[in-house]
Parts: structure tokens; sequence; C-alpha cells
């Protein structure tokens, strides 16, 4: 089996934790694993051999989600990527990761698509539920996981079984319905005849290409073409491939949904109960949390008094609540959100006025993950900059300079190996160095432990796209 987790979408009603830039995916729950950490975990932990785990994302995210799988890897498996400029929805990413699949590990694999956002609760339930799936494409299908709704939810889609046809321990799909009212998704439910679609699927590789060649062959041949034009790099044992902008916007934007499962007549359901949520809004989060005897979810450093039915969220400071119901408190270093609890899905209207705005509490947090580790901006003014750079063992920064602005490097923490223009100068703690504009450096650390700098920079632009790279470790000059 070839686990495919697919991560795209910004998770907007779940902002100020989630990000354009640090999206959903990235959400750490009570367990302090992410959702894109529980996903591969889950994947690993299946009654099934496990060939590789592809992921199909952003480039932007690539070592991020790197980062993320290694702290979580124990079994060591192959973790590869394909990795989009853009996104084009769900039917491009499945097809390239049929066709990838294709190629390298054969046409009679079997592929389970994962969303990297979904919390699943009952894994002894998934796992049963995934091993009716595999016996159901062995003999064919293309299966869907419907999940058994608990009450007539106008936010999903929904799956309606024939009964009348039977396969191992589901149904052929009759139909997929869109988005219902509130009436139609009470006779759904009250009908028995209907799950709640999970956007989760399973099904052969060879029976993913030749259902997409059959129903979108269109996009088939765009996603071909662009795999064609596309980079590929080796990782120790991990495949990448980089596709090409140029050519994979010529792929259509539509989802599996739209370009294949609604047409073919291999589209099989698992009706199931596994603890599912797709965590689409604050509510879901406090719904699928522990709550203290006043109905109070709670992440992070709180004091409570006479606080009723609230979901509390904290990343970084205490946060205290007086004599307040039924309220979300999300509080991150940068932003603050308090919102109705009944409210949380308008949240994604507070996000795209932001995006709007292009304020940068719509794409990044504070604290921003790189390839090399991370820097947090801890204050900022018109003509200056202070950050804090963490650098992880064994890994550098590009080789760089910048025309506007000036550098102010003070070690902290570890041993700094720093080159600037052609020399090469050793830091301790308490020790620093200062860059000019407009001359070449780099930082580095060759050392076991964590480097942490503290950075200043002066200048009349602090933008990050004051930069030029002429050597890079990461593929970024």
């Amino acid at each position: 089996m070839i686990p495919v987790i697919i991560s795209g979408g910004a998770g907007s009603r779940l902002w100020p934790v989630s990000r354009q830039s640090d999206p959903k995916p990235f959400l750490k729950l009570s367990d302090g694993k992410s959702l894109l950490q529980n996903t591969f975990t889950r994947s690993l932990d299946l009654k099934q051999s496990i060939t590789s785990v592809i992921t199909v994302t952003n480039e932007k995210l690539h070592f991020r989600m790197q980062d993320e799988y290694q702290q979580v890897n124990d079994s060591n498996v192959s973790c590869d990527f394909i990795l989009e400029p853009f996104g084009r929805n769900t039917a491009p990413a499945v097809i390239a990761a049929s066709l990838f699949s294709a190629e390298h590990y054969g046409e009679d694999e079997i592929m389970l698509v994962l969303p990297a956002d979904h919390l699943i609760s009952d894994q002894s339930a998934f796992i049963k539920a995934v091993a009716d799936a595999v016996a159901m494409a062995e003999e064919g299908y293309l299966v869907t996981f419907g999940i058994n709704p608990e009450y007539p939810e106008t936010g999903y889609g929904y799956i309606e079984a024939d009964k009348d046809s039977a396969v191992q321990n589901g149904y052929v799909v009759k139909r997929f319905v869109e988005k219902p009212n509130f009436e139609l998704a009470s006779e759904y439910v009250s009908s028995g005849n209907y799950q709640w679609n999970s956007g989760m699927f399973c099904g052969k590789v060879k029976t993913f290409l030749a259902e997409f060649n059959l129903y979108a062959p269109n996009v088939v041949k765009q996603v071909e073409r662009c795999l064609v034009s596309s980079e590929k790099s080796n990782i120790q044992k991990n495949k990448i491939i980089h596709l090409d902008p140029q050519t994979f916007i010529h792929a259509e934007n539509i989802s599996v949904d739209y370009a294949l499962f609604e047409k073919t007549d291999k589209a099989a359901v698992i009706p199931c109960s596994i603890g599912w949520s797709d965590i689409g809004s604050w509510l879901s989060i406090a719904q699928t949390l522990p709550q203290d005897v006043d109905g109070n979810a709670i992440i992070g450093d709180t004091i409570l008094h006479n606080t009723k039915d609230c979901l509390v969220y904290s990343t970084d400071r205490i946060v205290a609540t007086v004599d307040i119901n039924n309220l979300v408190i999300v509080d991150t270093p940068d932003a603050l959100l308090v919102a109705n609890k009944e409210q949380t899905q308008d949240v994604k209207h507070i996000f795209e006025r932001l995006k709007k705005l292009q304020h940068p509490t719509s794409d990044l947090h504070q604290t921003v993950h790189r390839p090399w580790g991370t820097y947090t901006v801890v204050e900022e003014g018109p003509f200056y900059k202070i950050k804090r750079i963490e650098v992880k063992p064994g890994q550098a920064l590009s080789n760089q300079l910048h025309d506007k602005r000036s550098e102010h490097w003070v070690v902290v923490d570890g041993e700094a190996t720093v080159i600037q223009d052609d020399k090469v100068i050793k830091l301790i703690e308490n020790q620093s160095t200062y860059i000019p504009a407009g001359e070449k450096h780099r930082l580095m650390n060759a050392s076991d432990e964590t480097l942490v700098i503290i950075e200043v920079q002066c200048g009349n632009y602090l933008g990050e796209d004051d930069i030029q790279r002429f050597d890079d470790l990461y593929g970024r000059s």
C-alpha cells in the first residue's frame, strides 16, 4: 500500500493559528502532535505493508513537512514528495500521485488517499475500514470512506449507498450529493442510506489511471506533460518532483469528485464510524477536546474564573478569563481571536479581509520555518528589525547579500561558522560580527547542537525580498 497525503488550502476558518504559509496541517492539538503528523503515523500503523508515503503539497512547505515527518518516522519509511508551485485542486494531485506510483512502484499497488488535516480518534475502526477498502480495491473498485452521520450537517457533501448492491462490507455508490440545506440533510440522516463524504479514497493505481483516462483524459494529458517537464531529485532514499509551473498551470482546476467519482461506475463506499472530523472550524476543535466540569476545552496555559462552555487556546502566554461563556479565544504572539462559539465558520471572513489588506498575519507567524531552522521577529521599527535565529545542527543559510540593510549577529547559544567574503570566522557565545550592506555572507552551524543568534538589521528597507542568493543547500539560489 502507498498512503498518499494531500495537503492544500490555508485553513482560513482556523486563523490565527492557521495561515497561508503555515496552514492547518501544522496545527497542534492536545497530544502535542500536528494534524499532519497524526495523519502520517496513522497511515504507518495500518496492518498493511507500506511501500512509501507520498505527499502532494506546495513547494514552500516541503522542508517543514519533511521535518514534521522526521520527528515521528520511527519505521524510517521513505517519504516521497510531489511539490506543486500552486494549487490546482485534488484531481491533478491524485493523477500526479498515480502516475508517479505507476512509474516507481507499479500499477498493482494500492493507493490510500488521505487529506493531511483530518482527525480520526478510533484507530482500530479505521484499520478495519481500510482492510475492507483494500479487499474492495482488489476487486477493481475505487472506494470512498463514508462517515455514518451523527446529525444533519450542512457543511459536508453526502454519499448515497445502493443498499441493493453490496460489495464486501460496503456498497456500490448510487450518487454523490452536494452540501444540502438543513431539511435535506435531516432527510438523508433519517433514511440511513447516506454517509458524509470524508474525502478519503482507496484503489489500485491502475484503476485510478484507467478511470481518469476514461472520464478526465485531458487532465491526465496535462499532468503527464507537466511530469515530463518537471525537475526530479533525490534526498537519500526519498524521491522529489518539483512540478513545472509553466505546464502545471494548464492542468484543470478540478476536484476528484467532479472529475472522477461522480462519473465512474466503479465507485464504492464503506460506511464507517471512526471518530472522524475534518477540523473545519474552532467549534469542531472544541468538540474533539476533553472538557472540564464547566464544559471548557483548553489548550495552553490558562486561568478560568466563572467561565463556561468556552474554547481557550493559547500558544505562548497565559490567558485569563472572568465571567464569560460560549466563546472561542485563540491567542498567538501576534494575533488574538475572540468569537461566538456558534459562529466560528465566519472566521474565514476575517482571514479574507486580512489577505485583501496584505496584512502579514494572513500569511506568516512571528516564527517562520526555513529549511535550515527558524527565525522569530522579536521587534520591528521603521529602520530596524530584531530577529532570533535558530540554525539546526549541520545546516547553513545560503551564501547571500543584501543591498539595503546591514546586519549585526550576536551568538547567544552554540557555535557559529561565518563566511564574510572570503574570510571564515568562528564565533561562540557572547561574540559578534557585523555585515555591511552589499557584502556576501553565510551563517553555518557545523556543530551537533542548535545554534542561536540574535540578528539586528538596520536600513531603510527590511523586506525579506532584499536578498541575492549565490549558493544554497536547498536549491533556492
